[in-house]
């Protein structure tokens, strides 16, 4: 699956996705776009999946009709340490996960 990590996102969590190719926005070239801009840059760079941290995305863009679907980490805070506690919860959603779904994991 391909993934993408917002910017809200330690880029060293990429590395707990290794069976999936996860690139952070920098890497990917997106940095700085937001909301609908990233979404739609995402989706034409062909990723399935944006990982954010940005918990008011679904009520501020329309997902209906997106080939991306969106996975919300909520943890006690953004630090990796407390993102990483998220990564199996985060694992098993992206077996299921269909496009345009948001999926918060807390």
């Amino acid at each position: 699956m391909k993934i993408l990590l917002d910017e809200c996102v330690d880029q060293k969590l990429r590395l707990a996705f290794g069976k999936h190719d996860c690139q952070t926005a920098m890497y990917a070239r997106l940095a700085g776009l937001k909301n609908g801009a990233l979404l739609a840059a995402a989706e034409a760079a062909n990723f399935e999946v944006l990982i954010t941290v940005d918990q008011e995305i679904p009520y501020q863009q329309n997902l209906d009709g997106r080939r991306i679907s969106i996975l919300i980490l909520c943890a006690a805070t953004n630090r990796l340490a407390d993102l990483t506690l998220l990564v199996a919860a985060a694992l098993d959603a992206l077996d299921s996960i269909e496009p345009g779904q948001v999926i918060r994991l807390s």
